[in-house]
């Protein structure tokens, strides 16, 4: 049974730093690619950040310079760290496995429940 399991998310003031995690069992590890993506009410899915299966990651957007990745191939785990969180980074967030190659959230075939981060004063 394939899960990926976000943990991590919780309350932080502005300009905090928090990072979430995303483990995953029930897929062939070293072949995923893991986007991490988050939602805000009312607003479109965004994607944020990816990590290949050949250890590579970026992070694209509004979140590019503040949030990074981290992964642990041996827990089966990726980590997305976030610094200098804004009031806007309020969202819900979650991690996808996807095959290689997989860029856009349609790729990403295996999501996890979402764990919601809140940026407030």
């Amino acid at each position: 049974q394939v899960q990926l399991a976000e943990s991590g998310g919780g309350l932080v003031q502005p300009g905090g730093s928090l990072t979430l995690s995303c483990a995953v069992s029930g897929l062939a590890w070293d072949d995923q690619v893991i986007g991490w993506f988050r939602q805000a009410p009312g607003k479109e899915r965004e994607r944020l950040c990816l990590s290949g299966s050949d250890g590579t990651g970026f992070c694209a957007g509004s979140v590019k310079g503040r949030f990074t990745l981290s992964r642990d191939n041996a827990k089966a785990t990726v980590y997305l760290v976030m610094n200098t969180l804004k009031l806007e980074d309020t969202a819900d967030y979650y991690c996808a496995a996807g095959p290689p190659g997989a860029t856009m959230a349609v790729d990403f075939h295996f999501w996890g429940q979402g764990t919601q981060v809140t940026v407030s004063s």
